[in-house]
């Protein structure tokens, strides 16, 4: 009977179903396990909660470096530096008398962003609705790739040629006073925004499944009645997560906007004249922080300025996550 126990237990210590480690471990051996295991799941936490401490030290230092561009003074002068910053279209930091109002900023930004999903959320929903329904398989396996490229390329690329090719032709052929100007900026940021909408577009319609299409062809929907009754109502989630992504894509962008917006801070004047110069906030701090004298009003004021585009693109963001999640707890079939 020893003998047969002594047999069990040196073959429990072979390898078991192909793996290497033992069944029966001495107390050496299931210690450093369990060290191991725990050290393991501690490096993965540190390495995952790396970027959630990235996120809260970027907040800290821009509202530690903005804050004094309103609490520096009374509570009334705050306020009253507040409004100023929120109603005040005129941004002279260098003036005799300095005047920091962001309104202009602000609004410059928004219709860039809001003139680039204009020209960019309908193409980017057509080819996405191509891509994922009607496209063969070997197509699509061509055109979503290059159309991913479209992201690889750098933005001073488009800013040069927003400048050097396309002002000059809306100059030329539209008879525009600058070529510089919040359409230029617009058309260039759809173009950069397309391939994040189409690609969470495609990604949304295409999780839908079959099953979802061919239940509508079974009840005598034709491939458009479905595409636009079932796909895009079932997809809207991730469709308004793509937009919400390309948004922040084009409120986010730097270089484009500073070279092809004409860096003129007023709003425009019919409001819907899009041939006017503007200037946006991502373009402001690009231009003014290089010259500026670190601990100065404007130096403030330009983190301000940070924290606005910082606090609108943090919101879009989460509301994109919300959506994004809705759209993967459909694809598992929840509802």
């Amino acid at each position: 009977m020893a003998k047969y126990s002594a047999q069990i237990a040196g073959k429990s210590k072979k390898a078991a179903a192909g793996f290497t480690r033992p069944l029966l471990l001495t107390p050496s051996e299931d210690m450093l396990g369990f060290l191991s295991g725990h050290l393991g799941r501690a490096a993965l936490f540190l390495i995952t909660a790396t970027s959630v401490v990235a996120v809260f030290l970027i907040f800290y230092f821009v509202i530690r470096e903005s804050a004094p561009f309103f609490f520096n003074k009374s509570f009334p002068a705050a306020m009253a530096r507040i409004k100023e910053f929120f109603t005040d279209s005129g941004w002279y930091p260098a003036a005799t008398e300095p005047r920091y109002g962001g309104l202009a900023l602000i609004v410059g930004s928004l219709y860039v962003t809001l003139g680039s999903l204009i020209l960019a959320v309908p193409l980017g929903l057509f080819a996405a609705i191509f891509l994922s329904d009607i496209a063969p398989f070997n197509l699509r396996q061509i055109c979503k790739p290059v159309i991913e490229i479209l992201a690889a390329i750098p933005s001073v690329a488009y800013g040069f040629f927003a400048v050097m090719v396309f002002a000059p032709w809306l100059q030329k052929s539209l008879g525009f006073s600058t070529g510089t100007n919040a359409l230029n900026a617009s058309v260039i940021l759809a173009i950069m925004a397309l391939p994040t909408i189409i690609s969470v577009s495609e990604d949304a319609m295409s999780a839908i499944g079959r099953e979802t299409r061919e239940a509508s062809y079974a009840l005598g929907a034709t491939r458009a009645e479905t595409m636009v009754k079932v796909v895009i109502p079932a997809a809207h989630s991730g469709i308004l997560a793509a937009v919400i992504l390309g948004m922040m894509r084009a409120m986010g962008e730097t270089m484009v906007v500073w070279m092809a917006s004409g860096n003129a801070g007023r709003i425009p004047s019919p409001w819907w004249d899009l041939s006017q110069s503007i200037r946006t906030m991502t373009a402001t701090i690009a231009g003014d922080m290089g010259e500026t004298p670190k601990n100065s009003e404007h130096y403030y004021a330009l983190f301000t300025v940070g924290l606005t585009l910082l606090l609108f693109t943090f919101s879009l963001n989460l509301v994109s996550e919300y959506l994004l999640g809705k759209v993967m707890k459909t694809s598992r079939g929840g509802k």
